[in-house]
């Protein structure tokens, strides 16, 4: 270390501090603090002080100063690198229109490997922010839109955690419109994380207040989902996990205003006459079943259906493919198996919209007195498996029924209970339709205005995504997955648990690296494209 240029830079740091109002006299003093970023460790760490401290007073030594702050930004040394991030924002405080190119920067820097560093990192945005949250805004998502695929991951991941955290203090209301237009810009090109990610937190912005704003936000749902295009293929299972996920985050903005009839005649249309060609899950919940509970619960929102006729038809075919009909032979007869989980969704979804056309069934006596075999033959393995759930769960003290195990027998008898309330409904002469339940994976919620919502008499629970005015401590609300395997024998079925809430994608890991800071103007003029994404293997589906 020089002893000599460190008296330097200290004689040029007090010429600056005393010359006051003829500091831009001294151009040549602030030029030897800019070379000292070449100099020793101890050199470069008062460069960077010094830099932040004058750059306002030089104008026509910018681009120098921030070329030479961005060198000490990317030294080998971490604490020289700490400190530079540390001081750049510094650079903005009376010079706001750096704010995009120092946003910029910090974006890529976002991606340091070193959790220390990526804190300060963060740390640096966050001050950022305030000063100028717009412009901060800009910068970060430059790079989520030109960056390379680990600089947009790390700057989704930062923007979706901190507005997690902070609410209304990470975003004010007034940029609002900014983040939404360009959140939508993103979601033109992404993956199933970032998809997850973006949706939370356009629901924490004013759309996620408003009928017109949940509105929107379904709109854009069913714009990147493709809904309304009838090239669904069910045995591409992105193109399967891509709907499950896109209807998951439309369903908690359906309500009495808002209809989910444009998704539930998708699913008839599209969906329901190719569910045997579904192939299952490589890995997570059955892709199969998981569409229906959606259906199930997208019909419970679709008061009017265009089409009813039709799309009843499409219902009542997958409904009876779940409910056999007796043996021909008596002496063969035996209790029915059968798939209760598949079967509360459907018969679910037909005794919802057949409200719209109560005399479906009864107008073709051919049609009427098949559904009646096939129901009594289909009440009797719910009754029979009903009554082995009661009689597993009676009597357990109220530890005892904590236990997993008991949780999903409990699960269970929820499903069988619920179809066997909707048999009854469908005997009577005619059959009616007004009975409501409560499907068994939703949670039990209370009939308070202040905890829930009601649709057409049912509660339904409403989401909640990330708000911008919540409190910091504010968490989302998670549920795990169960799955239910009855005992073997003549009522080996699955009847098992699902979580609208949970989100069980299957998003790939891209390779990770530091990437070198890319400098120039946030217009992305001098930046070089991030290549084309392209179309990524299955575990890593685009919207």
């Amino acid at each position: 270390m020089s002893t000599d240029s460190i008296e330097k830079l200290y004689k040029n740091f007090g010429v600056l501090a005393d010359a006051k109002d003829k500091i831009g006299e001294h151009e040549a003093e602030y030029l030897e603090i800019l070379t000292a970023v070449k100099g020793t460790s101890n050199e470069k760490r008062l460069a960077s002080q010094f830099i932040a401290r004058f750059f306002k007073h030089f104008p026509n030594l910018v681009d120098q100063a921030l070329e030479a702050q961005f060198d000490l930004c990317e030294d080998e040394d971490i604490s020289i690198r700490k400190q530079a991030i540390k001081d750049l924002p510094s650079l903005c405080k009376d010079n706001k229109e750096q704010v995009p190119k120092i946003a910029d920067i910090l974006a890529q820097l976002l991606q340091a490997e070193d959790p220390t560093e990526r804190s300060v990192v963060q740390s640096s945005f966050m001050t950022l922010f305030k000063v100028d949250a717009k412009s901060a805004v800009t910068g970060l998502f430059n790079q989520i839109l030109t960056g390379d695929d680990t600089v947009r991951e790390q700057c989704i991941k930062f923007l979706y955690s901190k507005a997690k955290t902070l609410g209304a203090d990470f975003i004010p209301k007034e940029i609002e419109d900014e983040l939404i237009a360009l959140c939508k810009k993103v979601l033109q090109d992404c993956t199933a994380d970032e998809f997850v990610m973006l949706m939370e937190l356009l629901g924490g912005t004013k759309l996620g207040k408003t009928v017109s704003g949940h509105k929107e936000i379904i709109d854009i749902i069913s714009e990147q989902a493709e809904i309304g295009d009838e090239n669904f293929n069910p045995q591409d299972e992105e193109q399967v996990d891509k709907l499950v996920h896109s209807i998951r985050h439309a369903l908690p903005y359906f309500s009495s205003q808002l209809n989910s009839s444009r998704f539930v005649e998708y699913m008839c249309n599209h969906v329901l006459p190719q569910l045997d060609k579904i192939s299952p899950s490589k890995e997570g919940p059955d892709s199969k079943l998981e569409l229906l509970k959606l259906f199930a619960e997208l019909c419970t929102h679709s008061p009017t259906l265009p089409n009813i006729e039709t799309n009843l038809e499409k219902v009542f075919a997958a409904l009876t493919n779940f409910m056999p009909l007796p043996p021909v032979e008596e002496e063969t007869i035996s209790e029915p198996k059968i798939e209760f989980s598949h079967v509360e969704c459907l018969i679910y979804a037909f005794h919802r919209l057949s409200r719209q056309s109560q005399d479906f069934l009864t107008k073709d006596a051919e049609r009427m007195r098949n559904f009646k075999i096939r129901l009594q033959y289909l009440a009797r393995g719910t009754q029979g498996y009903l009554k082995k759930l009661k009689e597993s769960v009676e009597g357990k003290s109220s530890e005892d029924l904590k236990s997993e195990e008991c949780k999903i027998k409990v699960l269970a008898l929820k499903t069988t209970n619920n179809i066997n309330t909707i048999i009854k409904d469908l005997f009577h002469v005619p059959p009616s339709f007004k009975t409501n339940v409560n499907l068994s994976w939703r949670p039990t919620v209370s009939t308070t205005k202040s905890s829930a919502a009601t649709t057409n008499g049912t509660a339904v629970k409403r989401h909640k995504p990330i708000t911008f005015d919540s409190s910091p401590s504010a968490k989302l609300a998670k549920t795990d997955a169960k799955v239910y395997t009855p005992p073997s024998g003549k009522f080996s079925n699955t009847v098992s648990s699902y979580s609208p809430a949970q989100s069980n994608f299957r998003s790939g890991r891209r390779p990770r690296g530091r990437a070198p800071v890319r400098r120039g103007s946030s217009s992305g003029n001098s930046f070089r494209l991030r290549p084309s994404r392209g179309r990524l293997p299955s575990k890593n589906w685009r919207y």
